[in-house]
């Protein structure tokens, strides 16, 4: 073998010994990415903010402390296409139940502060009709007020109510919008839709700023729907059982 072969097998070695040592402590590293269902909803988390909390782009909702039944209704209407939006059905279609609802539950559990409302540019005649809106309905339209499903403090009823304080006002919008258009469905009777569809664009700009621009109460967690005296809902609603 002459010292020119011998000098470049030698050097192979060596960089080949050299890209070993670099290569392991990343595989070690990436063996270490502990496997737990916090680690595996970073996923979730891109969007909707550090422990579910939302973010500020207006349009993703905050889904940290949200009723675990209704958490759960949504990932599977996501899953089922009774909810349209493509990325949420792409994480989720293979999903089984038994891993909605563990998803769920971790949610649900999770707490952190809520961000400053919303600061209004409605005026206070809109704001106003928003709040008539969400404690009084409209009986000329057959329209029940918002607090008797959504709770007293608006803060939602578990398992089953979302609060609806704490959301864009955009979001809200939107949402409103699908239900009117039925890109967006719950389980039968599906009592949103049907409420949605007496609204005007107007009712449902008043109702979305006047949500907005709230802050939340003291004890922002939903209340149970045990816990209410006589509880009962002005309207059927599939999405809510007992």
């Amino acid at each position: 073998m002459t010292n020119l072969s011998f000098s470049f097998l030698n050097g192979l070695r060596l960089s080949l010994l050299s890209a070993c040592c670099v290569c392991l402590p990343i595989l070690a590293s990436a063996q270490t990415v502990p496997d737990t269902l916090e680690q595996r909803l970073k996923v979730c988390t891109s969007c909707h903010g550090k422990d579910g909390r939302a973010t500020s782009d207006g349009y993703y909702p905050r889904i940290a402390g949200k009723p675990e039944g209704y958490l759960y209704n949504q990932l599977i209407n996501f899953r089922d296409a009774k909810r349209t939006y493509p990325l949420m059905t792409y994480m989720v279609t293979n999903l089984s139940d038994a891993y909605l609802k563990e998803i769920a539950q971790y949610f649900s559990a999770q707490h952190p502060p809520y961000s400053a409302p919303q600061i209004s540019e409605a005026s206070p005649a809109m704001l106003e009709r928003g709040r008539l809106l969400v404690h009084q309905g409209d009986k000329a339209k057959n329209i029940p007020a918002c607090i008797s499903c959504h709770g007293e403090k608006m803060t939602g009823v578990a398992p089953f109510i979302p609060g609806l304080l704490g959301l864009p006002r955009d979001y809200i919008v939107a949402q409103l919008g699908a239900w009117q258009n039925a890109s967006r469905h719950a389980t039968a009777p599906d009592c949103m839709q049907k409420i949605s569809l007496k609204l005007q664009p107007q009712d449902i700009g008043a109702v979305s700023a006047w949500l907005a621009a709230q802050h939340m109460p003291a004890d922002p967690r939903a209340i149970v729907a045990k816990d209410i005296p006589h509880f009962k809902l002005p309207i059927a609603c599939g999405s809510v059982t007992e």
